[in-house]
């Protein structure tokens, strides 16, 4: 079978401020989580259906997904930039820039690690329609340009200089693109208690020519890749390196950093992180049992594949035959008759007044056994239809949010471990 490859995964936060921040310390704090379709975000819909907004979600994870690169690989420093479709996730970050503070809204995306926001000055020509201010620089008292000898500067893929500063260059999947000054600034995080968090120093790009498919209510990107300048990599003396989330369909919820990130107590399981990739967030898995019948993984002879969680993408992508192999056996132990999904996006769809009961289904990661429950696998797409969330995929495989829904699902980059424990996230 086809090696498991990864893709990256996508996060966006919304996060709350107060008037003085507290200089970050090694210790615990969390900020809420916003689902894109959730009433809190800008991009909620009152008019449309739970069914739409799933169907919605869809879209945007197959519009991602054809844009990846099909020969990308995930130990290529170059692919994990150019693979990644920066306004297709599912979750929304607030954060302030600067003294004194400018609030922006950003994607906040595992799959990169450079974190930038358009600036002034970025005339119309050069910038796309952004709904709230730029950040402006010159207004800021803790703005530094970087040096082109910086090794901050060296950690980028591109980059060149303008005198002595060090201009960066990023370009994403769906070709757009970000140009500007790598400076240094105080980022302010908002926590759930109250009281926000100042991060002073944080490497960050100044985008003075930007342009593509990006939202007019979102300013830029936050990279939580685990390369040198990414947010998390930037955090991680003051979160020793932990981080958690635990996601509610189309709702509101809240990621965990440091003590606060810590997965524990019964039930828990975890697998290690595999380093290939500075950027991506890589596990290993095993196999998947459904009902009592265990489907190997292999990467040509050799046990086991590779595979990233991608919190914005819905769906579960896995190699072609392997998916065929894995919904023919699902479908064998299902007593009703599978149905035709109304979209043709979706493989194995079921009537729900026929589907009474479904096989259990175990994910094997390496030295993880995460067993889900039937919503993890099975969503209601219409009235009267639900669909599996395993798809076949020619491109790049993922472990995407719905397989992670109700589940406290926790990173330590310091042991290099993800962990997993059943968790009612409702109540979290």
């Amino acid at each position: 079978m086809a090696t498991f490859l990864s893709c990256a995964f996508i996060l966006f936060f919304l996060c709350f401020y107060v008037v003085s921040p507290i200089e970050a310390q090694t210790g615990g704090f969390s900020v809420e989580l916003i689902h894109r379709d959730s009433p809190k975000s800008p991009f909620y819909n009152s008019s449309e259906t739970p069914y739409q907004r799933l169907r919605n979600a869809l879209t945007r994870s197959f519009n991602r997904l054809n844009h990846f690169n099909q020969n990308s690989s995930i130990s290529s420093s170059t692919a994990s930039q150019a693979d990644i479709i920066p306004n297709s996730g599912e979750y929304l970050i607030r954060i302030s820039i600067g003294t004194p503070a400018t609030e922006i809204l950003a994607v906040a995306d595992t799959g990169s690690d450079l974190i930038w926001t358009q600036c002034e000055p970025c005339p119309p020509s050069q910038c796309y329609m952004q709904d709230s201010p730029l950040f402006d620089p010159k207004k800021s008292s803790t703005y530094k340009s970087l040096p082109c000898f910086s090794s901050q500067c060296a950690s980028l893929n591109q980059k060149s200089c303008s005198g002595v500063n060090c201009q960066y260059s990023v370009s994403y999947g769906d070709r757009s693109f970000s140009n500007g000054n790598l400076a240094t600034e105080t980022v302010t995080l908002g926590s759930t208690t109250g009281q926000a968090v100042a991060l002073p120093g944080i490497t960050f790009g100044c985008g003075t020519n930007n342009g593509g498919l990006f939202n007019s209510k979102t300013t830029g990107i936050v990279g939580l890749g685990g390369g040198d300048i990414s947010l998390i990599s930037q955090m991680r003396t003051t979160i020793a390196g932990k981080f958690s989330y635990c996601l509610v369909p189309a709702s509101s919820t809240k990621i965990n950093f440091g003590t606060n990130g810590i997965v524990s107590g019964p039930g828990v399981v975890s697998t290690p992180l595999i380093v290939k990739s500075k950027t991506f967030y890589v596990l290993t898995i095993d196999a998947i049992s459904v009902g009592n019948q265990r489907l190997e993984v292999l990467s040509g002879s050799t046990p086991g594949g590779d595979i990233v969680i991608d919190s914005g993408t819905t769906l579960t992508l896995l190699p072609q035959g392997y998916n065929s192999k894995l919904l023919s056996v699902m479908s064998s132990m299902i007593e009703a008759q599978p149905v035709a999904d109304p979209k043709g996006s979706l493989e194995l769809c079921y009537s729900v007044n026929s589907l009474s009961q479904v096989p259990e289904v175990t994910i094997h990661f390496r030295g993880a056994d995460v067993k889900l429950s039937p919503s993890n696998y099975f969503v209601q797409v219409s009235e009267d239809i639900v669909c599996s969330v395993f798809k076949g995929t020619n491109s790049l495989p993922l472990y995407g949010n719905i397989m992670q829904t109700n589940f406290l699902v926790g990173y330590d980059i310091e042991k290099q471990t993800v962990s997993f424990r059943p968790t009612d996230c409702t109540k979290q």
